[in-house]
């Protein structure tokens, strides 16, 4: 049995720094690229691994994981952007792409700017909140996030993200009016740091803003795939994807679990990453 080699890369310079993995010979067939927003590489190794007979490429989104740091905000077009370089700099044509969470938003800018560089484009549960009925609510939300964070820090503000993430159903009028939850609720200090470094707050509200190009979602054809899991329910990234698979025409494709199951993580976020990659090859069909 041929060992299997991953090899490390960096594309761009400076802030453009991105950082892509590769697992197994570019030379051997279409490559798989898994990724997410704010999730970095790390998050995708066990779904990498239900696919030993394929090349996967995995890389950390900018401000994530091994590239540089900042605390400006971030916006969708560059994470396309960004996309679009790792692939350019495999140098192997169109591959497969599976993009989870903000990820997934952005694989949807991405396939949108550059559908040369995809054979087939699976968004899981994009988080984009334009086409959906609560599209005021829930950006008010994330503007309440955002000013928390200026004002408090990460604790008080991941609370009221988590929070919100959880919620299933539309994001009623009154959600605002409720007492804000508190950080020991979810593991984290109230106390404020003062870093402001948290990709995932820099990616708001920018990620969640973007409004898909239907257009040109819709000229992908069938190379294009919205996917939301069985168990996600009404919580907003699902109602994301569905509602863009609506607005393109196509019917959302069910995925095993909920919203991050494709990766394990007990006690406290228990996945299933061995069903999930069985559900993405099948999708794929390969």
């Amino acid at each position: 049995m041929t060992e299997l080699t991953i090899s490390t890369h960096v594309v761009g310079t400076g802030e453009d720094a991105i950082t892509y993995d590769v697992r197994g010979d570019l030379s051997t067939g279409v490559p798989l690229l898994l990724f997410g927003a704010p999730m970095d590489a790390s998050g995708f190794q066990q779904l990498a691994e239900q696919f030993p007979d394929r090349v996967v490429v995995t890389f950390d989104p900018r401000g994530t994981g091994r590239n540089p740091v900042g605390t400006g905000d971030l916006t969708a077009a560059q994470h396309a952007d960004d996309v679009h370089r790792v692939i350019s700099a495999l140098g192997v044509g169109p591959v497969d792409a599976f993009g989870s969470s903000g990820g997934a938003v952005n694989l949807l800018a991405a396939a949108a700017a550059h559908p040369e560089d995809f054979r087939a484009v699976v968004a899981h549960e994009p988080p984009s909140a334009p086409l959906l009925p609560d599209a005021d609510e829930v950006l008010a939300v994330v503007a309440d996030i955002k000013s928390t964070y200026a004002a408090q820090g990460n604790g008080h503000a991941m609370a009221k993200f988590i929070a919100f993430v959880m919620f299933d159903g539309q994001i009623p009028d009154s959600y605002l009016d409720q007492p804000a939850p508190d950080p020991a609720m979810f593991g984290m200090p109230a106390e404020d740091d003062g870093d402001r470094t948290n990709p995932l707050i820099r990616n708001m509200p920018s990620v969640i803003e973007y409004r898909p190009d239907v257009e040109a979602l819709r000229a992908l054809g069938d190379r294009l795939v919205l996917a939301a899991g069985v168990e996600s329910g009404q919580t907003m990234a699902a109602r994301g994807a569905r509602a863009i698979a609506a607005a393109v025409g196509i019917p959302v494709t069910d995925f095993p679990g909920s919203h991050g199951s494709f990766q394990d993580q007990p006690p406290m976020y228990p996945g299933i990453p061995v069903e999930f990659g069985a559900r993405l090859r099948e999708v794929l069909a390969v």
